[in-house]
């Protein structure tokens, strides 16, 4: 039979109330009494009910993580920063996608109610007022690269626009002058503003040179489409910028196929520097967002915000990226890395 809280208080010599006080380390609990029922919870192998733990902490020690996809380096990265936070804080994490699509976020959402103790959210589909509609008002949220500036929510986001720029202006400080860009989804906020910094560094770096711009979705198919259609045009450019890696990736392979080589024939750049960057020959150009601090510290955010007291209060976060070079810009560039943080703005 499996043990009880009541078998812990006979064991420890104590009431059953002064049991969940312990587990649950209040403040009314001695350091004499929490010993003896830590020492008899430990010896009768007890392991505390979830459910009822949760009806007296009105907590479920559960975070929901909602994101717009799974698949990817780039989501396992982010996951593994979530996770590794949680577990270091004793919670559990509840992982949900959308999809790309609005009726099934909302409808992560309502499952979640009541099962999570607070929200990290990363969707393009998401507006202020499906959030007022569809989440408890006292319910802590977090947005992950979603474009809400409403004040109402903490919000922390990647540096996507200075990132296009810096790494623009490198291709143009290499010599580059025509340089294309494989765009991502049309509706996704990264997206939407790596394209921003990708025309303003051009109008400003090269003022009569004509954007190129292929369209795509961060998939590795999409970066070898647009391979496919970059190689069909009259000539190809000096450069290529994806708008994330796993599109360079899969533009990488189209040019291996059609005999072109990068960087001697057009140098090739990516965005996030998802672990395999570093390994596909040539090594990949990027910009470095460190993905797996972001999740880290939306959850510790998210923890603050949990905490029971008025003094955390909603703010917008920005976190640095940092430009690596690698040789898939420059053959003569070292197969080391070399990091430019983006503090200094053009």
């Amino acid at each position: 039979m499996s043990v009880t809280i009541k078998d812990v208080a006979k064991a420890a010599r104590v009431s059953v109330a002064s049991v969940s006080r312990a587990m649950n380390n209040h403040e009314s609990v001695s350091d004499a009494v929490r010993e003896r029922v830590t020492a008899a919870a430990r010896e009768l192998h007890y392991v505390p009910h979830s459910a009822a733990r949760s009806l007296i902490t009105r907590r479920t020690q559960t975070i929901g993580v909602l994101l717009p996809d799974l698949h990817g380096e780039f989501f396992s990265e982010l996951i593994r920063g979530i996770d590794q936070a949680a577990r270091r804080a004793g919670m559990h994490m509840l992982v949900s996608s959308s999809h790309g699509d609005s009726e099934e976020a909302v409808a992560a959402i309502r499952t979640m109610r009541g099962r999570v103790d607070g929200l990290l959210l990363m969707s393009p589909h998401i507006d202020a007022g499906v959030l007022h509609e569809h989440l408890p008002a006292a319910l802590p949220v977090v947005l992950m690269n979603t474009p809400l500036d409403t004040g109402d929510y903490d919000a922390i986001t990647i540096d996507n626009y200075w990132g296009a720029h810096a790494m623009v202006r490198h291709l143009v400080q290499r010599g580059h002058r025509r340089i294309a860009l494989i765009a991502g989804p049309d509706r996704n906020f990264d997206a939407q503003e790596r394209l921003r910094g990708y025309r303003e560094a051009l109008a400003e770096l090269l003022p009569d040179t004509r954007e190129q711009v292929v369209a795509g979705d961060f998939s590795e198919e999409a970066g070898y489409r647009a391979g496919q259609l970059l190689l069909a045009q009259h000539a190809l450019p000096d450069a290529i910028f994806a708008a994330n890696d796993m599109m360079a990736i899969g533009c990488l392979f189209a040019l291996n196929e059609a005999g072109v080589v990068v960087p001697r024939d057009v140098a090739l750049a990516g965005f996030d520097d998802i672990p395999i960057a570093r390994f596909v020959s040539p090594p990949l150009t990027t910009v470095r967002v460190r993905i797996a601090d972001l999740g880290q510290q939306a959850f510790e955010r998210l923890m603050a915000a949990l905490q029971p007291d008025d003094a955390h209060r909603t703010a917008p976060q920005t976190l640095r990226a940092e430009l690596v070079v690698r040789q898939s810009c420059d053959r003569t560039t070292a197969s080391t890395n070399t990091t430019e943080a983006l503090d200094a703005r053009p």
